[in-house]
């Protein structure tokens, strides 16, 4: 009975001093849930890779990418305390090497991929309420993404090495987040996939090339890390 009582006694007092706790916490920036557009800027890393499928057998391509960089512009429009449209403009960079095991000779087996984008998402962000200084979120949507590297109007194509793709294509992204308030700022981090919608590939004159007459779908798809700050 003893024990009990002591065992009751603890669970009381923690409860109470949780209580006094919450109480203490300073809530930062109450104000910037109230506004209706606000503004902000991001800079992150990605990891940018294909999806290549193919119309054969026998042919294969062994894509490496590299560590790329993004930076870009926040506007926000809030429709409801819990829901926000958003536009987040910005570049997006990194290279690939791309391997075709199925042909011979370094010279036209290995291709150098730099891509450089211009990205202009359109996303919803869907909030949870508020807990202390902190609001997770989940985002998505699409994006038209305009690639300044590339050189598709190129009259070569890779029988005198040039590796084509697209100008203009277009993508959606997924992605999970949380709004961190802080005492003069806010800092939102947030993890995002994002993958191709159209095909990024120009084909090759030949159409029974051997870097592009075999592939069926080739589209980019990745994994940023943004860090945001309003």
């Amino acid at each position: 009975m003893k024990k009990a009582f002591i065992i009751i006694f603890l669970i009381f007092f923690s409860l109470k001093n949780l209580q006094a706790q919450k109480r203490d916490i300073v809530q930062y920036r109450q104000n910037w849930d109230k506004q209706q557009v606000f503004w902000g800027y991001f800079l992150g890393v990605n990891k940018k890779d294909y999806k290549i499928s193919y119309k054969t057998d026998g042919a294969f391509i062994v894509s490496t990418p590299s560590l790329g960089f993004e930076v870009g512009l926040i506007g926000d429009f809030r429709l409801h305390k819990n829901i926000s449209l958003r536009l987040e403009p910005g570049l997006s960079s990194n290279s690939k090497e791309l391997a075709f095991t199925h042909i011979e000779g370094e010279n036209d087996s290995i291709r150098e991929v730099n891509s450089t984008y211009f990205r202009v998402p359109l996303l919803l962000k869907f909030n949870t309420d508020r807990l202390n200084n902190m609001r997770p979120y989940v985002i998505g949507g699409v994006s038209y993404d305009y690639n300044f590297s590339s050189n598709q109007d190129n009259p070569d194509d890779n029988k005198q090495g040039e590796f084509r793709t697209k100008k203009n294509n277009f993508s959606y992204e997924l992605g999970i987040g949380v709004d961190l308030y802080l005492p003069y700022f806010i800092f939102s981090p947030s993890i995002r996939g994002v993958f191709a919608i159209n095909d990024e590939l120009v084909r090759d004159d030949d159409l029974n090339s051997p870097w592009t007459g075999s592939v069926d779908y080739f589209g980019t798809r990745g994994v940023f890390i943004k860090f945001a700050f309003h």
